[in-house]
């Protein structure tokens, strides 16, 4: 299965650069499986996972209000998933991409 994410800060309109993102898995607690930061456009791709499970990305976008934005999403097949974070000062939402 591989993952990507996009960040995009609407109060700005445009791509969040920089962001760090890890990945975790949860097994015997959260065990982290990959970390990066979002490229120029927002963006992280190309991370394989280890297959089905309950996941997290763990965005640490630095707000004031909201300094880290946590997404929990559960993977029950081998597709590829893309789970993009829309975030402003006092805001947030995902959703399952394509």
């Amino acid at each position: 299965m591989s993952l990507s994410t996009h960040v995009l800060d609407t109060s700005e309109g445009r791509p969040a650069a920089g962001i760090r993102v890890r990945l975790e898995l949860h097994d015997d607690g959260w065990r982290l499986i990959s970390d990066g930061r979002t490229d120029d456009d927002g963006r992280i791709s190309g991370w394989d996972t280890p297959g089905p499970g309950v996941y997290r990305l763990v965005f640490e976008v630095g707000g004031q209000f909201y300094p880290e934005v946590t997404v929990t999403f559960r993977v029950a097949d081998d597709s590829h998933h893309h789970v993009p974070l829309l975030i402003s000062p006092y805001g947030y939402s995902t959703y399952r991409g394509s």
